[in-house]
């Protein structure tokens, strides 16, 4: 077999040797929103926004942006989606919803509901293939691309809601893959189809040493659990000695940095760490270059981006996005900016706000770095703290004092007048000092954030931590239902949020 591995390796090398003519980013954007439209133009949604006179329009692109106004989930499923959820077809897609994606529930809604589309799934599969492309660029054995690749997503059992089905957009994923893939997919189909996630975790630990497994997919946390756990119940040292030919792991979802050290040592040689984009709403790109941070945005597969600078013109205190702004095109955007996503996509969803915030760290090569959520920024008093700020601090705690952090979440509140912050760490190191992790905390933020030093010596006047255990983070996640591959902590609690939080908190032990 090892034939293939170095067959599939040799492609890929030859293929990155050609030299093939390539449109600018705007011609491939441009397309994409035509061809958007020309599709859904006799769409329920299409029609009301008048597509037929945007696509006659000279400067349809303008047209487009003045026609459509943006929407976040709330919007487009008050006004469209739940007419999908009752099984009309042509509502904003040309067709008959058949699955909804089910979201983390991290913002705006507990259990959104996203359609995925028939072409929505191809375009997954298109991104999968060009990330498949991009990995001659990176060191990886020839004989890594024969071996098991371990997808650690949702159940393949949807829930049947009548006329459609509901679940992960992994496990919908996982459902659709295409028949030559499945010799290479790990835990297999039988696992899969187990609805329960600890069950299915349970299985995938005791049947490791069945599996020669050269990627592992998934969420950074949920991933460092279930390696832990094949470590711990087969007795070794690190899980190279469970699976010799690990070479890649592909991780989205949340920033890696704070995990890098701690997955660092469950290994027994280095692997290649890939970053993708990906989530309910599609595939969006990938980390096409070892040794950049930035991931690669995929231009021609049926998904159109606009940016809207995140910043006091364009949104409110709460993240929510004020009327009627400005928006650029991929070609229009400048490095180091921060803009929240906006989409138009082969499922339906237009001119629809994803939550998420980034950074271009290369304009020239369409390479961005999520910083944040439109609604997961921190700033009562105009410290304007983002993810990206909090993943540096968290990074530091455990380098400095040589702990691991798994999760962790921040809130803020009134404080003598003033305000301050509370950081909610959780790591199973014994004796982690909470003073020395604020400090640490608080210059980090001092040193990386102008607007947060600021507020430190005026109304932001304190920052708490309480040091948690890991398991009290898992635990919040079970109890409310979100226990699993794709379920992520907030890194900001808010609201009706923090409230829950607290009182879930209540009689549990602090550690000091």
């Amino acid at each position: 077999m090892a034939i293939i591995g170095n067959l599939i390796s040799r492609s890929l090398r030859i293929r990155k040797k050609f030299t093939f003519k390539l449109g600018t980013p705007r011609q491939y954007q441009l397309q994409v929103l035509h061809r958007l439209l020309e599709k859904a133009k006799e769409t329920e949604f299409g029609r009301h926004y008048q597509f037929q006179d945007v696509l006659d329009s000279p400067n349809f692109i303008g047209q487009y942006r003045e026609k459509v106004p943006v929407h976040n989930y709330t919007k487009m499923h008050n006004e469209w989606w739940y007419r999908c959820l009752e099984g009309e077809a042509n509502v904003s897609w040309p067709e008959k919803i058949k699955y909804f994606a089910l979201s983390s529930g991290t913002s705006e809604s507990a259990s959104k509901h996203i359609p995925v589309t028939k072409a929505m799934l191809k375009t997954v599969k298109k991104v999968g293939v060009k990330q498949l492309y991009s990995m001659a660029n990176f060191n990886i054995p020839p004989r890594s691309f024969e071996k098991g690749i371990l997808m650690l997503g949702g159940t393949t059992s949807l829930y049947e809601k009548g006329d459609y089905y509901e679940g992960d957009m992994s496990g919908i994923q996982a459902k659709n893959i295409p028949k030559w893939f499945r010799r290479f997919y790990k835990p297999g189909g039988k696992i899969s189809r187990k609805p329960n996630w600890e069950q299915r975790i349970k299985l995938i630990v005791r049947k490791a040493r069945e599996w020669d497994v050269g990627t592992v997919c998934g969420v950074p946390a949920w991933v460092q659990i279930v390696l832990e756990e094949i470590i711990k119940y087969h007795g070794v040292k690190n899980i190279h000695e469970i699976w010799p030919n690990l070479a890649v792991y592909i991780h989205g979802g949340v920033s890696f940095e704070p995990y890098r050290d701690s997955f660092q040592k469950l290994l027994g040689k280095p692997i290649a760490f890939i970053e993708t984009y990906m989530a309910s709403e599609g595939s969006f790109g990938f980390q096409a270059r070892p040794g950049t941070r930035g991931i690669k945005l995929v231009l021609n597969a049926g998904i159109f981006y606009e940016f809207i600078p995140f910043n006091e013109e364009n949104f409110d205190a709460e993240g929510e996005v004020k009327p009627n702004p400005k928006s650029y095109m991929i070609n229009e955007v400048v490095e180091d900016v921060e803009y929240a996503v906006m989409l138009s996509t082969c499922a339906g969803a237009w001119r629809y706000l994803i939550g998420d915030v980034v950074k271009f760290t290369s304009v020239k090569e369409h390479e961005i770095v999520i910083v944040g959520r439109t609604k997961q920024f921190l700033s009562l008093c105009g410290e304007h703290m983002s993810i990206d700020n909090m993943n540096k601090a968290i990074d530091n705690v455990q380098k400095k004092l040589g702990i691991t952090v798994r999760e962790f979440t921040v809130a803020g509140f009134p404080y003598q007048n003033l305000f301050a912050h509370r950081w909610y760490v959780g790591t199973d190191t014994p004796g982690v000092n909470a003073e020395q992790v604020r400090e640490i905390i608080d210059q980090t933020l001092s040193e990386v954030n102008d607007d947060y030093a600021v507020e430190r010596s005026a109304a932001l006047k304190e920052v708490f931590v309480e040091i948690l255990p890991n398991d009290v983070f898992i635990d919040y996640l079970r109890c409310k239902g979100k226990e699993g591959a794709m379920n992520k902590f907030p890194r900001v609690m808010k609201g009706e949020k923090l409230k829950d939080w607290e009182k879930f908190l209540v009689g549990r032990t602090v550690k000091n």
